[in-house]
């Protein structure tokens, strides 16, 4: 049953703050889920929040500040100690030691791994915090279990058994040589139904998915999710085994990537929270406003081209704002198909082939959305038999140009290594605005002769 918080839950834990009541708070709290407390100490204030992270042995203590908002951890760590902070991070695995002490200041970086008390733990901190944190390197696991080829099946099991102590899930065991080069895989089925004696060498899998530290990290999600692994191991650039990247740090890097996509098409600018300061906020979502602003400009200069025409056929503008929004909306929708084909890399065929394929979309839709407006212009609005013709010829040619912009775009974004979701915000919905009005009265002019 999932946990949920309570106002008598808060108001207890507040209480026993109050009283310094440490022994009744770790009786309440020891059992719940570290995620669950970290969700408590977030509906506290810093000072409650704090109180209790002391309060709680550094077991726990560890896990939770991995799940606490940015604000409180950063507040938290603030008011610890180098050497209370290195005890968290000793009981945590390198990568998320690495994230935590990534975000403190040099001065402080630098005191908590002195403070360390595992040398070999430290060691391989400070080799995460060397590579960048949108790469493999930057967010693989040091613990792994790796066997030597040259060892037999029962060296190979008194071995594993030493490594697994400090691992808490063992997804693979792979497969090194004396350099420590990457060579394969073990089956554990094979290690199980082998004579102790066997090599290893000819017993493993030679054929296994890997990447290397500097690769992507959503290239590495790709990998992950194209062949549906739960872990996948890291070379370096000589070939050895490093790390590994494990799928709960995949979700976390698709969580990451779905956000800042989902921002990108609102106009936002910037990786921003709801929590975050009005001129961070500001910041992130000010320039899309703006360019929005210069696009809203540059239709009132389109329109002023047609000035005539709102003398002598002022019906024509009753229908600017459905030209525009279907521009606008079909321009999305077909950005949005593109985007996520690019992102899921399932867009297959030619651009020729993908653009006839929109075009003749676009056109059946096209065609369905005039009849229905030619119809409802003409029995519901009593709009001139001209008037309606032009709407519904200039919305199919909409509609297919808006298509065509909105799977363009995004490829060409691609190509040039801009992330495509941009294209599926106010980028694209303004220029297919733009481009609806000015194709609209376009039409108006060549037929009525304005």
């Amino acid at each position: 049953m999932e946990f949920k918080i309570s106002k008598d839950l808060i108001q207890q834990l507040e209480q026993l703050i109050k009283k310094n009541d440490d022994t009744q708070l770790g009786i309440l709290l020891n059992d719940l889920h570290h995620a669950d407390i970290a969700e408590i100490l977030d509906e506290l204030d810093f000072d409650e929040a704090t109180y209790i992270f002391k309060v709680l042995d550094s077991e726990k203590t560890a896990e939770i500040l991995l799940e606490l908002e940015d604000d409180l951890r950063e507040n938290i760590l603030s008011r610890l100690s180098p050497k209370e902070i290195a005890e968290e991070l000793d009981e945590l695995e390198t990568n998320d030691a690495a994230d935590i002490i990534a975000e403190l200041s040099q001065v402080r970086k630098e005191e908590v791994i002195s403070e360390l008390q595992d040398v070999e733990h430290a060691k391989d901190i400070v080799e995460l915090l060397r590579y960048d944190e949108d790469t493999a390197g930057g967010i693989m696991h040091k613990e792994l279990v790796k066997v030597n080829e040259n060892w037999n099946v029962l060296t190979c099991v008194k071995e594993m058994r030493i490594q697994a102590e400090n691992i808490s899930r063992v997804h693979s065991i792979y497969v090194v040589d004396d350099e420590d080069r990457l060579k394969g895989r073990l089956s554990l089925k094979d290690l199980l139904t082998t004579s102790t004696k066997t090599p290893i060498r000819d017993i493993y899998i030679s054929k296994l998915n890997y990447v290397k530290v500097d690769t992507d990290d959503v290239e590495v999600a790709r990998i992950m999710q194209k062949y549906d692994l739960e872990a996948i191991p890291v070379v370096d650039e000589l070939g050895r085994l490093v790390g590994r990247v494990t799928i709960d740090d995949i979700v976390d890097v698709i969580k990451d990537e779905a956000d800042k996509d989902y921002q990108l098409a609102a106009g936002i600018s910037q990786d921003v929270e709801a929590d975050d300061s009005i001129l961070e906020l500001t910041k992130a979502r000010l320039p899309w406003l703006v360019l929005a602003l210069l696009g809203g400009f540059i239709t009132v200069r389109v329109l002023g081209l047609f000035e005539g025409a709102m003398v002598l056929h002022g019906n024509l503008f009753f229908f600017t704002p459905l030209i525009a929004a279907m521009a606008g909306n079909v321009g999305v929708q077909s950005s949005a198909i593109i985007v996520q084909g690019l992102a899921n890399d399932t867009l297959s065929g030619s651009l020729f082939n993908r653009l006839i394929k929109e075009v003749s979309l676009s056109l059946l839709n096209g065609v369905i959305l005039a009849i229905i407006l030619f119809l409802g212009s003409h029995f519901l609005l009593n709009v001139e038999f001209i008037i309606g013709i032009i709407v519904t010829i200039a919305l199919i040619s909409v509609i297919i140009i808006a298509s065509l912009i909105g799977t363009f775009i995004p490829l060409l974004l691609d190509k040039f290594g801009i992330d495509p979701a941009l294209a599926t915000g106010p980028f694209i919905t303004t220029s297919n605005d733009i481009c609806g009005i000015l194709i609209y009265f376009s039409i108006a002019k060549l037929i009525l002769g304005f």
